[in-house]
């Protein structure tokens, strides 16, 4: 079993993500969920975690985190996940009532990895800020985390900008950070979560199959419209592919790089840069996924959900 914290920005693909997550507690111990500000506000991220935690009957602690990156403006993804950052899905007031046990997710992320007598894996799918300050305030946790799990970055293409994708390029600093911490990374960046997809036809067949296949129903409804707006024709769960990779890694192909991150003000910062020379720098080690099996990424959400429900 491995011990998980899922840091997050809800958000359509971080919620689907959470989903199959809890769906499999004997595989992953979920020990907290984190916040940061990202695909809307931190106010709005939060309130979709407790939706979500909610729904799924879950019994894990949340925190909120930092509001905004660490140098630069924050600009939220409204184009692409709504005013609310997961639009689609009509909740409950009741679901506002999920207890947030911190404010402060650093110093939560901390106790947490304090309290676990085993390595930690760290899942981060939204802008890293809260991992760059709990790796800079408390270093010491460092030896207590196995890997980070991103869903961040591309070699190939970006996506808010020709070079950068979303997450890295709301807070390159914070990536950066994290990226050249000494911790083992895998990198489930565009060149695999634009193929980790599913199709129209598949997202009707959550309707009408139980209260938690509803939901995800109306959730990726609407992000399959959404993403008609950047030119995709299915619907690639992004974040979904941190926890996939760990319930199945077989599922995916990469390659290990160094990879750095660029954060001056031209127009490639937020880009992630593979050293793919003979003789590379080293600055880090990053499984840099690059494929996946889809049928089967498919088939795994599928019984998360039934399992749901």
């Amino acid at each position: 079993m491995k011990n998980i914290l899922f840091d997050c920005d809800p958000g359509h693909d971080d919620a689907i993500a959470l989903f199959e997550a809890l769906a499999h507690p004997q595989e992953l111990n979920l020990l907290g969920v984190s916040t940061v500000g990202g695909n809307q506000t931190l106010e709005n991220v939060t309130k979709n975690a407790q939706h979500i935690l909610s729904a799924a009957h879950a019994k894990v602690e949340l925190a909120s985190g930092q509001d905004r990156p660490l140098v630069k403006e924050f600009y939220p993804a409204t184009n692409a996940h709504g005013d609310s950052g997961m639009d689609g899905p009509v909740f409950k007031g009741t679901d506002y009532n999920y207890p947030i046990s911190s404010q402060n997710a650093v110093t939560f992320l901390r106790k947490k990895i304090q309290l676990t007598s085993d390595l930690v894996t760290i899942v981060a799918t939204g802008p890293l800020t809260n991992i760059a300050l709990l790796l800079k305030t408390f270093p010491e946790v460092k030896d207590s985390i196995d890997q980070i799990v991103i869903m961040g970055g591309g070699l190939s293409h970006g996506n808010i900008t020709k070079a950068a994708e979303f997450n890295i390029w709301t807070d390159p600093e914070a990536a950066k950070i994290v990226f050249t911490a000494g911790i083992p990374i895998v990198m489930a960046g565009l060149d695999v979560t634009e193929r980790a997809y599913i199709t129209y036809d598949e997202i009707q067949t959550f309707k009408g199959q139980g209260s938690v296949s509803e939901i995800v129903y109306e959730l990726l409804s609407f992000y399959y419209e959404s993403g008609k707006q950047f030119g995709f024709k299915n619907s690639p769960i992004h974040d979904l592919c941190t926890i996939s990779y760990l319930l199945d890694p077989e599922m995916f192909v990469g390659e290990t790089y160094s990879v750095d991150v660029v954060t001056d003000d031209s127009s490639a910062r937020g880009m992630t840069i593979a050293d793919k020379r003979l003789l590379p720098e080293n600055k880090n080690s990053t499984f840099v996924l690059l494929d996946v099996q889809r049928e089967k990424y498919r088939d795994l959400l599928f019984k998360a959900i039934a399992s749901l429900n």
